[in-house]
């Protein structure tokens, strides 16, 4: 049994908590047990190493993101719903640029295939049938909207666009225009 009060729930949420802290990349099962003030044998019963704890965080930060997207998106459609989308990934890097880095750990394909980042990619198709895309174009319109979106928090949260005018926010806002447009007007497939 477990040092008492601690559950994997709380050791999973202290290791994200420590990543948007410290950087994602620093978070260890070390680390996590000095914040409970415990030996890390301690935390052993609830996560296994440091590579459990950190896919652990990963998934939780699916998860969390997951949820606040689709809250996010609910009762949208069309670019309403590509903004929404698209601010609810900006607003999620800026609050928890750890976690958010967390979201795109690596994880194992039986991992991955039962997490939270399945309900991601729903919802990004969700959006995009508004556009009329069919595959493959539509995975690659999944693919350009999670780089641009991923992308640019991360440069924003690391400082990257706060040297020059524009400020980030309008240019945020043309970003958004322009993946509208480039939806709406997607190229054709071309023929081999």
């Amino acid at each position: 049994m477990g040092r008492a009060g601690l559950t994997t729930e709380r050791v999973v949420r202290a290791g994200a908590e420590l990543a948007d802290e410290v950087g994602f990349e620093q978070v260890t099962v070390s680390e996590v047990a000095r914040r409970f003030d415990v030996k890390v044998a301690s935390l052993y019963s609830h996560v296994r190493n440091s590579q459990d704890l950190k896919t652990r965080i990963a998934l939780f930060a699916l998860e969390e993101l997951a949820d606040r997207a689709a809250d996010a998106v609910a009762g949208r459609a069309g670019k309403d719903a590509l903004v929404a989308f698209a601010n609810a990934y900006r607003d999620y890097g800026r609050e928890h640029p750890g976690r958010a880095t967390a979201a795109r750990f690596p994880l194992a394909p039986e991992t991955a295939a039962a997490s939270a980042g399945v309900r991601h990619a729903r919802m990004t198709r969700a959006i995009l049938r508004g556009y009329d895309l069919a595959e493959p174009e539509q995975t690659h319109a999944v693919r350009l909207l999670g780089s641009v979106f991923h992308g640019y928090s991360s440069l924003e949260t690391a400082g990257g666009f706060s040297h020059s005018a524009p400020d980030s926010e309008e240019s945020w806002t043309r970003v958004l225009d322009a993946l509208d447009v480039l939806l709406r007007n997607w190229p054709a497939t071309p023929t081999p």
